[in-house]
């Protein structure tokens, strides 16, 4: 069923939405004609407002779960009411300076990344999420550890003072004078490159025989370097944050969705797949429950935002993930601002 346009609402129909949404979205419970009457705002009997209530759930904007229960808004409405409908509350002074200083004392841009995700699990109540755009490390330090039985321990170091480590099969005895030769050569030779810069540097001083290396030492090279292009091209840099948030009590009376988002998170690619396609947004987006068939069955909306580096290219995504009943109009500036404010950290 396509949802009725809100441009087509009559003004009370248009009122009473709005509230079982705002009142869904502050409970998590359905919502009746009684709550809706209790405080008198709207001004009108409880008779009245079912008879609206029917009338929105005709119109696909509202689904009652029960006979005897009240409304919930359907994944059609939530995206009218977001569209439309939905008053932003715009972070205060002190809420932008707090997310600022948070950021900034992080220390190193991984540490803020990851104090970024915190950030936005702690807003939202839900789980937060970064995704870290591909970023070739450049070498400052290489070394090989002859680990016996044909195994040698590769220690990465890099410009930023991070260490990375990888054990690579070496197959049969070597000398090991190997190890150091290959070891000597990749921090001498190939540092201040990238991975991919140092392996074609690499590949052409062998190919035009510029490079005194014997066989072994080569090979131990090329081993040494292609582990990490491997591993990086393959995983996704996905830090999340917060899932415990998603077990509260309202999501542990449905516990098979909890569940599938679990499993959801779990499948790394998958969700990378889903932040990643907000890369060229002008602005944050919102995907709501079955909109995306990912969380289709777990019932979840995610909201991402792209981070910028200081010339203004995108370099990454952030964002929330949680039940539909996010608190979409606190959630969505200040995944924006978090987004702004990570992006005066990177150069």
């Amino acid at each position: 069923m396509t949802a009725l346009p809100v441009t087509e609402l009559t003004a009370r129909a248009r009122d009473i939405f709005q509230r079982v949404v705002e009142e869904y979205i502050a409970s998590g419970q359905p919502v009746g004609s009684k709550t809706l009457a209790a405080d008198g705002t709207l001004n009108l009997s409880p008779a009245s407002i079912r008879s609206v209530l029917a009338d929105l759930e005709t119109a696909g904007l509202l689904a009652a779960p029960h006979t005897s229960a009240g409304r919930l808004p359907t994944d059609a409405g939530l995206r009218i009411f977001v569209d439309g409908m939905m008053r932003v509350a715009e972070p205060t002074r002190e809420e932008q300076a707090a997310i600022e200083a948070r950021l900034a004392g992080a220390g190193p841009v991984e540490a803020a990344l990851k104090q970024a995700s915190a950030i936005l699990s702690d807003l939202s109540g839900a789980a937060g999420m970064v995704l870290v755009a591909p970023r070739e490390q450049r070498l400052a330090q290489f070394s090989l550890v002859d680990l016996g039985q044909g195994r040698a321990l590769a220690v990465l170091v890099g410009e930023d003072g991070a260490v990375e480590n990888r054990v690579i099969q070496i197959g049969g005895a070597l000398d090991p004078g190997a190890l150091d030769r290959a070891s000597n050569y990749i921090t001498a030779r190939l540092a201040g490159r990238t991975l991919a810069e140092a392996a074609a540097a690499m590949r052409a001083e062998i190919g035009k025989g510029e490079t005194q290396l014997d066989a072994a030492s080569r090979d131990l090279v090329e081993r040494g370097l292609a582990v990490w292009s491997q591993d990086a091209a393959a995983r996704p840099v996905l830090i999340v944050r917060g899932a415990a948030n998603l077990l509260d009590d309202a999501a542990l009376g449905d516990i098979e969705r909890v569940r599938s988002l679990l499993e959801d998170l779990e499948n790394k690619q998958s969700v990378a797949e889903l932040l990643d396609s907000a890369r060229e947004a002008d602005a944050t987006r919102i995907f709501i429950g079955s909109e995306n068939r990912l969380f289709a069955l777990s019932g979840s909306s995610v909201i991402a935002s792209p981070y910028r580096d200081r010339e203004g290219r995108v370099v990454g995504v952030l964002g929330v993930i949680g039940p539909v009943r996010l608190n979409y109009a606190r959630v969505v500036p200040m995944v924006d601002l978090t987004a702004r404010s990570l992006g005066k950290l990177i150069a």
